[in-house]
């Protein structure tokens, strides 16, 4: 599941679908982009700005919505960086309890093949717990980041407009 939405998330973050460079090269010359388009987060905002002439606050809001969308799906992640130790650490408990759960009367030893059984099950558990959480934190940790910069760039885009509009009048 985390492979699959941290696949979702890049390809969903790419700067082509949040602020195309046809846009931002607008927004650098100074200039009011025509038209936009439902393709992007920026031609959705500039759609939403043409069509419905919004006042400052109504426009900000709506940029807010769209990088709020940006988010989609990040807080699976976050329970999967929480939980997969978590799972971990139970399996390997489970290992720990089925050592020595096994422990012969005679002898105050846990059966060998028992012994063996559960330290293998325990640190499985804990290196699949880790091997989950540890790339799932990295990935968590850069498409956050991925999100900021780009609502950064959509906030400048946003300000653009209200500096090249009717709307600070």
């Amino acid at each position: 599941m985390a492979i699959f939405i941290i696949i979702e998330r890049l390809l969903a973050l790419r700067s082509s679908k949040i602020v195309p460079s046809e846009i931002a090269d607008q927004f650098i010359m100074g200039t009011m982009p025509e038209e936009g388009d439902r393709k992007s987060v920026a031609g959705r905002i500039i759609l939403f700005f043409h069509s419905r002439k919004p006042d400052i606050e109504q426009l900000k809001a709506f940029a807010r919505v769209e990088v709020n969308g940006m988010e989609r799906g990040m807080f699976i992640l976050d329970i999967i960086v929480s939980a997969a130790p978590l799972i971990g650490l139970l399996g390997t408990v489970t290992g720990l309890v089925k050592v020595f759960a096994k422990i012969n009367p005679d002898t105050g030893m846990p059966d060998p093949t028992m012994f063996v059984e559960g330290v293998a099950l325990a640190l499985t558990t804990t290196m699949l717990g880790l091997s989950i959480a540890i790339p799932a934190l990295v990935f968590t940790n850069y498409l956050y980041r991925r999100v900021d910069t780009l609502a950064t760039r959509i906030n400048l885009g946003v300000e653009r407009l209200i500096a090249l509009s009717d709307l600070k009048k």
